[in-house]
C-alpha cells in the first residue's frame, strides 16, 4: 500500500469513529528557547493532556510532520529517519484502553491488511511502584493475539512520562504504561550477536516498532505512591514511514516511495548502487528530505538553533556526495543533482500533506542548499585531504580542522572512526574554550546591541532600532526576528529574517511609523526580572546561554497603561509598544530621538534582510 493511500485511510478511519482532525503543528517553532522542533504528535497537545479543554472536543486525530535532531547520528540503518511523519490519535478523558487497542487493531489488521501472525504486542510488566497493566494484557487476548506474541518489559520500555520512569518523576507529574505493536519480519533472520533469543525489542532487524498507544492513568502523590487521575487519556503514535514498510513486508523503509525515488536519484547521480553503499546512500537521501521540509518552512543556513541543525545536515550531504561521486573536481558543486533530488523531495512532500507553491518552493531550497554547499566545497576538499594526511587525529586537530575549514565535530569523528581512531573529546572541549575566552577578550567594552561606542548618537540610534525592530513586526509579521546590528556614530545597519524584498510602500511605512512612535516621545525603562517573567510579557530580541535567565534586562517603551480589550496593538505587552532582552544603553525618553530616515532596504543572505538608516 502507497504511504499517501494509509495517511488518508488512517484519519477517515478515526473520523467515522468521532474524532476531529486538527491542523498538523508547525515544525519549526518561533519563539520557543526550548525546543527547536516539533519531534512528535504528542508534543504540541501536552496541554489537553494534562487537562485544558481542546476546542475540537476529547476525539483528535492527525498526521504531524516531525523532525528530530538527536537521531542524526542513528541514520544509515533500514529504519532510522531525522525526518517522517506521526499519525496519532487522542482520547483526552473519553475511551481508554480496550476501543483503542480494538481500533488500531482493526486499522492495522483490516484496513492496512497487516498480517495478524507478523504482529506482536507488549505491555507493562509492573514493579514495586506501579501494578502490571492486566487490563491491556486481558484486551489483546481477546482481541486475538496468542500469548506468546504479547510481551511484558519493564519501565524502561514500556512507561511514559515526561520526566521518565516513575522513580523520577515529580510529585503531580501524569503518566502511564503503554503498549506498542511491532511487526516481525520473518524473512530476517536473528544473529546471536544481539542475543541468545530474537524479541521485540532486539536490536537485530527482525522486528520493527511500528506504533504506540500511552495511556495516561496516573498521578504521583508521594515517594513511590501513585493514584488514578480522573481524567484518563490515550496517546497513539505510529510512523507512518514503518505502516508504509511493514504493509509492504519491507524492512528497509528507504525502499519504501517515502524515500526510493530519492534513493534512485541519488544512484544516477553518484554511479554507485544502493546495494553497494546502502548507508551513504540512506543518510544522504535522509537528509535532502529533511533539509528541504526546513528550508520550506522557512529556516536558512546558521551558526546557530534550526538553522545550525540545517547547516550540519548540508555539510553531511556534502562529504557523502563527494565519498560516492569519488573524488570530483576542486570546488565542483553536483547542482544538477541537488535540482533534481530536491525537486524529488518537494513532490514526496507535497503528495496530499502539504499545500505549497511547488516550482517557488523547489527553486529556493535548490538555491539555499548549493549555495551553503558552495560555502562549505570551497574548504571541503582541503579538509578532506588534510584528514587522510594526518597519522593521528587528536582533540586539538579536530579543533584545528572545525576552526580552519569549517569542518563540523561528528563529521570529523565519522572519518576517524573509519581509520580505526577515536578522539579525545574534552581535548577538543579545552581547545573551544580557549578560543571562546580569546573571542571575549577582544569584543570586551563593547555593548551587545552592536554598538561600537557608546555616544549620544550611537545611543540614539541603538534605542530607534528597538523601536524599529517591533515596526517591522507589525508591518511584515511575527516572523520577524533581529539576526544582527552594527551602529556608528554614521548610522544604522539593522539586519532580520524575512525571505523577500520589503516593497517601497512597506518601507515608507516602516519609516513612517518609526517616526511616529519617536513623536509619541515614549519613556523608556529598563526592569530586571527572570527569563520566564519577560516571555510573558512576549520579550523579543536577540537571547543566547551567555545570559542569566534569573536576571535577565527588558528595555520597555510605551506608555505604561493597558488599552480596550478589543484593541489589539499594545496590550500584549502589558502597555508597552515595544519590550526586547537588552543590556543598553538607551536615551531616557524617544523624543530626543528626534526622526530616521531609511536610506537601503537589501538583501544580507538566505531569508536575511537588511535596513540602513541615519538620523534624520
Amino acid at each position: 500500500m502507497k504511504s499517501s493511500e494509509i495517511r488518508k485511510k488512517y484519519i477517515e478511519f478515526f473520523v467515522e469513529r468521532g474524532h476531529k482532525e486538527i491542523e498538523p503543528a508547525k515544525i519549526v517553532l518561533e519563539g520557543d528557547s526550548t525546543t527547536l522542533f516539533t519531534s512528535s504528535g504528542m508534543q504540541p497537545l501536552v496541554s489537553y493532556l494534562l487537562g485544558e479543554k481542546h476546542p475540537k472536543g476529547k476525539r483528535l486525530v492527525d498526521s504531524q510532520p516531525s523532525f528530530r535532531a538527536v537521531d542524526i547520528e542513528e541514520v544509515g540503518d533500514a529504519s532510522h529517519t531525522t525526518f517522517f511523519e506521526m499519525l496519532g490519535n487522542w482520547s483526552l478523558g473519553d475511551y481508554f484502553k480496550e476501543d483503542q487497542s480494538k481500533w488500531i487493531w482493526e486499522f492495522l489488521t483490516e484496513v492496512v491488511g497487516l498480517d495478524r501472525e507478523k504482529l506482536h504486542v507488549t505491555i507493562f510488566e509492573g514493579n514495586n511502584i506501579v501494578p502490571k497493566d492486566i487490563e491491556s494484557f486481558e484486551i489483546w487476548k481477546k482481541l486475538g493475539v496468542a500469548e506468546d506474541h504479547i510481551h511484558e518489559y519493564g519501565v524502561e520500555k514500556n512507561w511514559w512520562s515526561r520526566s521518565g520512569t516513575p522513580d523520577l518523576m515529580p510529585v503531580g507529574e501524569i503518566g502511564g504504561p503503554d503498549s506498542e505493536i511491532f511487526y516481525e519480519f520473518t524473512q530476517i533472520e536473528h544473529r546471536l550477536e544481539f542475543g541468545e533469543k530474537c524479541h521485540p525489542n532486539c536490536d537485530c532487524g527482525r522486528f520493527f516498532e511500528i506504533g504506540n498507544s500511552v495511556f495516561i492513568e496516573y498521578r504521583k502523590t508521594g515517594d513511590g505512591e501513585f493514584e488514578k487521575l480522573p481524567q484518563q487519556n490515550v496517546d497513539f503514535g505510529g510512523g507512518l514511514e514503518r505502516f508504509t514498510a511493514a504493509s509492504n513486508n519491507e524492512p528497509d523503509v528507504f525502499k519504501t516511495d517515502l524515500h526510493w525515488p530519492l534513493i534512485q536519484l541519488v544512484e544516477k547521480f553518484t554511479n554507485k548502487k544502493y546495494s553497494e553503499e546502502p548507508k551513504q546512500m540512506r543518510i544522504i537521501a535522509d537528509h535532502i528530505k529533511a533539509a528541504t521540509f526546513l528550508i520550506v518552512a522557512g529556516v536558512i543556513p546558521a551558526n546557530k538553533m534550526q538553522g545550525y541543525v540545517l547547516r550540519r545536515l548540508i555539510r553531511r550531504i556534502a562529504v557523502k556526495m563527494y565519498e560516492l561521486r569519488g573524488n570530483p573536481k576542486k570546488d565542483e558543486i553536483p547542482t544538477d543533482a541537488f535540482e533534481a533530488v530536491c525537486s524529488e523531495a518537494v513532490l514526496l512532500m507535497y503528495n496530499g500533506l502539504f499545500e505549497i507553491r511547488e516550482k517557488e518552493q523547489r527553486e529556493k531550497v535548490v538555491r539555499v542548499i548549493v549555495e551553503e554547499m558552495d560555502k562549505f566545497g570551497k574548504s571541503l576538499e582541503k579538509g578532506l585531504k588534510e584528514i587522510t594526511r594526518i597519522e593521528k587525529i587528536d582533540g586539538k586537530i579536530a579543533f584545528d580542522l572545525y576552526q580552519t575549514y569549517g569542518f563540523p565535530l561528528e563529521i570529523t569523528l565519522e572519518l576517524v572512526k573509519k581509520k580505526g581512531q577515536s578522539i579525545d573529546l574534552k581535548e577538543f572541549e579545552s581547545e573551544f574554550k580557549k578560543h571562546q575566552e580569546l573571542s571575549r577578550s577582544a569584543s570586551a567594552g563593547k555593548f551587545s546591541g552592536g554598538l561600537a561606542g557608546h555616544s549620544e548618537i550611537e545611543t540614539k540610534y541603538h534605542t530607534a532600532t528597538h523601536l524599529l525592530h517591533q515596526v517591522l513586526r507589525d508591518i511584515l509579521g511575527d516572523t520577524v526576528f533581529q539576526k544582527g546590528s552594527n551602529i556608528t556614530t554614521e548610522r544604522l545597519r539593522f539586519d532580520f529574517s524575512y525571505d523577500k524584498k520589503m516593497t517601497n510602500e512597506e518601507i515608507k511605512e516602516a519609516e513612517d511609523l518609526v517616526n511616529a512612535k519617536i513623536k509619541e516621545d515614549f519613556k523608556v525603562d529598563r526592569k530586571f526580572m527572570t527569563y520566564d517573567q519577560a516571555k510573558t510579557l512576549n520579550a523579543i530580541g536577540l537571547f543566547d546561554d551567555k545570559y542569566d535567565k534569573s536576571n535577565v534586562s527588558i528595555y520597555l517603551m510605551g506608555p505604561d497603561y493597558k488599552l480596550d480589550p478589543k484593541t489589539k496593538d499594545q496590550r500584549s505587552r502589558g502597555g508597552y509598544y515595544s519590550v526586547e532582552f537588552c543590556g543598553g544603553p538607551h536615551v531616557e525618553h524617544t523624543g530626543v530621538i528626534g526622526g530616521i530616515k531609511i536610506l537601503k532596504e537589501e538583501a544580507v543572505a538566505e531569508g536575511v534582510r537588511r535596513i540602513r538608516a541615519v538620523l534624520s
